[in-house]
């Protein structure tokens, strides 16, 4: 049947059409413009189809008039070009301010998060980047074997450094011996202040490269001279000029100061050395360490070498190798072997295994880096989905564009374009939340990250990765949009649209929300699994009361010189209810020896056990726990040939009756008078390490108070405080409570689960955002569909089922999917710990349980609201 006349588009319109086209380009569009128009009078009627009809005509025939007068209308460049998509990106996301607005907060935080995390990358790889030869500065550590295990360690003997100079001098350009970096008092005047410090040789300011800011650093040629960090002089001297004036270190001995250098950054291996005193005074001033300089078995110094621009740490090592088995016939049973390691592997290569570096926080490094680049995929998700959700919504500009002469090219350009400006806007909200957040970051991190504003490459770099962010976002949507076909998305019904746009665009999006829960699930439960290890190693036994026992450094001959005296005072004070001293802290085992031996011996086997020197009163000052025997009593004079050794000790001895058994130890027989359970002296991850207690007061360095528990720490604190004050007048009273020094070994661990947890809730985060973007897309596409079916009688609950259904199957798909990656992963990280978890069931089970009601929570708001809408409203437009 033929159309009325009157329902006929004008045909002047389609003549001008038929003038200035091709013949077969006019004829093709007439075709479709017609198809248009007859749809347009179903719809609004005839008088508005034939206007829409006139508008289309001169939108095709505009490229045509332009042509024709090329000196009026000259053809667009390609800054007006990029204009005009400045312009239409601006013009949509206004538009849209909902999907904007989701686009924009989800790609910010997922570029927040890698910009932190980027920082913290760049923070750890530059580590002792601070000092200028650091790709040539090395310690000379060593391997040693005992009972069929290599151990390393960084402690090597003093004579070393001598038969370094004298044996490979032509390797190094420096050699210098250092002390531990340890506590000291600094007095100058009435000023008094506690700083850790070490006592170096003279190479050392200069291997380090240390920035002289007054005086010189030759000064430690001198043993009665001392450098200082410039916020040490500031808090010594003030603004006066610290250059030859007189310093006094732990109530001792006085230095005159000849050099103050720059504080060392924080991420730098020496970053807590705040002053240097000479070797010369180290040497003089202990006799241990004097007597040490011929001892190869006393492995207690540190040695710091830099080697000459001709060789490499590997040919020099290889050189070394053997010369403390040269030097020493009698350490030969360890078969130690000499190394370097370089100072670039200090930070990130620290973990040894049977001689082999195995691990470090290099992994931790890698780690953050996939999660961040995982949590900014997820965002660049976000911006996929939610953009070839509504490609409905752009497919008749798509289809009009190209009608008019667009190519695909330029529509990919746009639809890039609008991608970059979103990731402009997301960048600049990023750095807002990169500075408001940093404070908190370096807590957790414990670290001391500036954002560098001033440097022109970072802004480079942070350019380049937000344009290469609205790439990879906007790449999917470009190329899918930009390939629509313009008859069939201007013929409207939209059957053939849905047709192409329909199946193929849900299941890509539907492999991406599952790939987006996939990542989320796996990180949420690798957090669960950090969190669950690092409970069960702080509910390990101890093996003693850690609640109200506090420990005092002794770095000062004052307290040694009225010990009696010091002891009763404090007690009469109420405030503590014993004391006791020993050479380590109460959790940590500082010294070992490997010259034990005892009834039934292997000959073959080396007899290390860890030393603790301790007075009487050690035991029942930290409560440890008797198993077998007694503890030490001054009832008993021949307690100072005897012995107590902890369960672990016994196992490695083959002892099944401790008590009593003779044990030869420098040349001396000592009795084991009882047997402790295991304290925790080294990592609460790791085996307890054999030990023995000895009767050893000279060897002190720690004082242990158990407090009253009938007071509060504070006032026994203050009750305390006069007393030290009275007999260490030299030093200002400090102390540290066991539970703290406890904690401190849960450091690393729980940096790691704090921001694995931080990472897991921004992924969650990001990905619901996701999820409310689609659900409200699909519920305001469904809208006309939801008030039939409340018409015909749905309820509230089926409707609010039937759109949370496909989103909770999407979200089961990534639980089985994500399950089986995590335990991998995480039953790979537990084998680094000897005293580890299982991973349980209950760990997926909580984490499936808890995405199935994120999902719920996040697609509901939308479901039950447009569940809700009046169906007169939903259905008035037809």
């Amino acid at each position: 049947m033929s159309m009325p006349k009157q329902n006929i588009p004008p045909r002047w319109a389609t003549w001008l059409l038929q003038c200035f086209c091709p013949a077969h380009r006019a004829n093709e569009m007439e075709g479709d413009l017609t198809e248009l128009f007859e749809m347009r009078v179903k719809l609004s009627g005839l008088r508005q189809a034939r206007w829409r009809y006139v508008q289309d005509v001169f939108s095709l025939l505009r490229p045509s008039l332009l042509k024709s007068k090329p000196d009026a209308y000259p053809n667009p460049s390609h800054t007006d070009m990029l204009r005009t998509y400045i312009t239409i990106a601006f013009r949509n996301l206004a538009k849209n301010r909902t999907y904007s607005a989701i686009n924009i907060v989800g790609l910010s935080v997922g570029m927040t998060t890698a910009i932190l995390i980027g920082l913290w990358m760049w923070d750890e790889l530059s580590y002792n980047q601070y000092h200028h030869h650091y790709d040539r500065i090395a310690r000379v550590m060593q391997h040693q074997s005992y009972n069929g295990t290599t151990s390393t360690t960084l402690a090597t003997p003093l004579p070393m450094r001598a038969a370094l100079q004298s044996e490979h001098a032509g390797e190094f350009t420096h050699i210098a011996s250092s002390s531990w970096t340890e506590d000291h008092i600094l007095s100058a005047g009435e000023k008094k202040i506690s700083r850790k410090g070490n006592c170096v040789e003279p190479d050392f300011p200069s291997m380090m490269s240390l920035r002289i800011i007054k005086g010189t650093a030759t000064g430690l040629d001198n043993p009665s001279s001392a450098l200082l960090s410039a916020s040490v002089a500031e808090a010594l001297f003030g603004g006066e000029d610290p250059i030859n004036k007189t310093i006094r270190v732990d109530s001792k001995d006085y230095f005159k100061v000849t050099g103050i250098y720059e504080d060392l950054p924080y991420n730098t291996e020496f970053r807590d050395v705040t002053f240097l005193l000479p070797w010369k005074y180290f040497l003089a001033e202990t006799p241990w360490v004097k007597r040490s300089e011929t001892n190869w078995s006393n492995n207690s110094f540190l040695l710091l070498v830099q080697i000459a621009p001709n060789t490499t740490f590997e040919k020099v090592s290889a050189k070394i190798e053997k010369i403390k088995a040269r030097h020493a016939k009698e350490e030969a049973r360890f078969d130690p072997k000499a190394f370097l390691h370089p100072m670039s592997r200090w930070h990130l290569h620290s973990e040894w295994e049977n001689g082999a570096a195995v691990r470090g926080r290099i992994q931790f490094v890698w780690l953050f880096g996939i999660i961040g680049g995982f949590v900014l995929l997820l965002a660049c998700i976000n911006f996929m989905n939610l953009s070839t959700a509504r490609s409905q919504k752009r497919a008749k500009e798509v289809g009009v564009r190209k009608a008019v002469g667009s190519r695909r090219s330029q529509l990919i350009a746009q639809f890039l374009s609008e991608s970059i400006m979103v990731a402009m806007f997301a960048f600049v909200l990023g750095l807002l939340m990169v500075q408001v957040l940093l404070p908190w970051f370096n807590h957790i991190a414990d670290k001391q990250i500036t954002f560098p504003w001033g440097d022109h490459q970072s802004w480079l770099i942070g350019l380049g990765f937000t344009f290469v962010t609205g790439i990879l976002a906007g790449s999917y949507p470009a190329l899918y949009l930009s390939g629509f076909r313009p008859v069939k998305v201007l013929t409207g019904a939209g059957a053939s649209l849905r047709m192409q746009a329909g199946r193929f665009a849900a299941l890509s999006r539907q492999t991406l929300v599952i790939v987006q829960f996939t990542v989320s699930i796996t990180l949420v439960i690798g957090t669960l699994v950090v969190l669950g290890q690092i409970r069960h190693a702080k509910n390990r036994p101890v093996g003693f009361d850690r609640s109200g026992l506090l420990s005092v450094d002794m770095n000062t001959p004052d307290l040694l010189a009225t010990s009696r005296a010091f002891r009763h005072d404090l007690l009469q004070t109420g405030a503590a209810i014993n004391l006791a001293k020993s050479s380590s802290p109460a959790a940590e085992v500082w010294s070992s020896d490997a010259s034990f031996s005892w009834p039934g011996k292997d000959p073959a086997q080396l007899g290390d056990l860890g030393t603790v020197g301790i007075t009487h009163e050690y035991g029942r000052t930290v409560n440890w726990q008797i198993r077998e025997g007694r503890d030490f009593s001054p009832d008993f004079p021949t307690d100072s040939l005897a012995m107590v050794i902890n369960e672990s000790a016994a196992r490695f001895m083959g002892l099944k009756e401790a008590v009593g058994t003779r044990v030869q130890w420098n040349g001396a027989a000592y009795t084991i008078i009882g047997v402790v359970h295991d304290i925790i002296t080294g990592s609460p991850f790791m085996p307890v390490q054999p030990a023995v207690f000895m009767l050893r007061e000279d060897w002190a360095s720690f004082i242990h108070i158990r407090l009253n528990p009938a007071l509060t720490a504070a006032d026994a604190i203050s009750k305390l405080e006069p007393v030290f004050k009275k007999y260490n007048p030299g030093s200002p009273f400090e102390y540290k409570f066991a539970s703290e020094e406890y904690d401190r070994k849960f450091r690393t661990e729980e940096r790691i689960g704090q921001l694995a947890t931080t990472f897991a809730s921004l992924a969650i985060f990001i990905s619901c955002l996701g999820l409310f973007g689609l659900a409200s897309f699909f519920a305001e596409q469904r809208r006309k569909e939801i008030g039939i079916r409340k018409v015909l009688g749905a309820s509230v609950a089926s409707l609010w089922k039937m759109l949370s259904k496909d989103f909770l199957i999407l979200v089961t798909i990534a639980c089985l999917v994500a399950m089986p990656i995590a335990y991998y992963v995480m039953h790979d990280w537990l084998q680094h710990y000897t005293y580890r978890i299982t991973i349980s069931w209950w760990i997926f089970a909580v984490t499936i349980f808890g995405a199935m009601v994120i999902t719920l929570i996040t697609v509901s708001f939308q479901a039950v609201k447009a569940a809700l809408l009046n169906p007169v409203k939903s259905l008035q437009n037809e």
